[in-house]
């Protein structure tokens, strides 16, 4: 393991599990490997179901009541009951999600700043695993013993931590390792969560200032910027999983970017899904708040997605869209993801160059 620029060790997993493991080659020449954590998502309409039986099953991200047991009868009742409208909503947004795509080009566009910033490493290889869909943490670890890597950085692109994410992404990596005979294979530096870092925070506020264009003098003051973040269940939350309080420091750090004058800023959280509480205030209900306001002028931001896929295609794009007119809201934008943008690149490289 090795340690964050600010001193805190790379890798803490608050839930006391296991991150992903180092190896012994810690003094290996040759490529460096690029692991890619994120999500995933199903990549055509016939994905849905085994993604969504995944993620479900999954009680490190959604712990459905009953206990394992229960989670496995549960979890297919939700997904029985889901995947009809679920796969209405990829269809409406292509078929699939562009996530796959984004995240390649993420890492190909990171490898080749990081030959540039650090050649004596090079060359940087991007490897992808996703922890619901492939390529998977297995399909990495074996691309990248073929590829004869020894030494690789682990790079969560979830920028805020919390155990049902970047904390599951990490403990399936290390059961990939184990399934794969691979422990001992790799030397890792992992990177577990990076939200506060200055370049991030400058290129997320890029874009809702992007997103303000228009709106000007009185307008813009009386603008509202609704930073929505992915929710995350309660129980999380009872336990001290640090994400809430990461997702807060994301908002001030944005808010206290924007230039004058600044248009009131508020926090929500979208995405809650299956029978379990989740962390608020809803998105959806923040929106219904401001048209009973009055509100005409509302530019909705994502700030813990670093790319485009169904919360922000369908979930914002479409879903509050029409809650937003349905409110009397005139004006309702959503700041373009991060996606590709040459300056997220950037501050993904200065991420990973801090960490080595």
């Amino acid at each position: 393991m090795s340690n964050a620029p600010d001193g805190r060790r790379i890798g803490h997993d608050t839930s006391d599990a296991p991150p992903a493991r180092s190896g012994s080659a810690t003094s290996a020449t040759g490529p460096t490997g690029l692991v890619l954590l994120n999500l995933g998502g199903p990549a055509d309409l016939a994905s849905i179901r085994p993604f969504l039986d995944a993620l479900f099953a999954d009680r490190e991200i959604v712990r459905l009541p009953g206990g394992p047991i229960g989670q496995w009868l549960l979890s297919r009742i939700v997904v029985r009951a889901r995947l009809s409208k679920v796969t209405g909503w990829y269809a409406a947004i292509g078929g699939g999600s562009p996530i796959l795509r984004y995240t390649t080009g993420q890492g190909e566009g990171l490898a080749q700043r990081m030959n540039a910033r650090r050649p004596d490493l090079a060359p940087f290889k991007p490897y992808i695993a996703f922890r619901y869909a492939p390529p998977t943490s297995d399909d990495a670890l074996r691309a990248m013993l073929r590829d004869g890597i020894r030494r690789a950085v682990v790079l969560t692109l979830y920028p805020q931590y919390s155990v049902a994410t970047t904390g599951s992404s990490l403990r399936e990596l290390d059961r990939a390792l184990k399934r794969t005979g691979l422990e001992g294979a790799f030397d890792f530096t992992t990177i577990d969560r990076w939200s506060e870092r200055p370049s991030y925070l400058d290129v997320l506020t890029a874009h809702v200032e992007r997103g303000l264009a228009g709106w000007t003098g009185e307008r813009r003051r009386d603008a509202v910027v609704l930073m929505s973040a992915h929710s995350l269940p309660m129980s999380f939350v009872s336990e001290g999983d640090p994400y809430p309080q990461q997702i807060e420091v994301t908002f001030r750090g944005v808010m206290a970017r924007l230039r004058e004058p600044k248009p009131r800023c508020i926090l929500a959280y979208q995405s809650q899904t299956g029978p379990v509480a989740w962390l608020g205030p809803q998105t959806s209900d923040v929106i219904r708040e401001l048209g009973s306001e009055g509100r005409q002028d509302v530019l909705v931001a994502p700030i813990a997605f670093v790319s485009d896929h169904i919360e922000t295609l369908y979930e914002i794009d479409v879903m509050f869209a029409e809650e937003a007119r349905e409110a009397g809201i005139a004006n309702f934008r959503r700041a373009e993801s991060l996606n590709l943008d040459p300056p997220f690149l950037d501050a993904l490289a200065d991420v990973v160059e801090a960490a080595l």
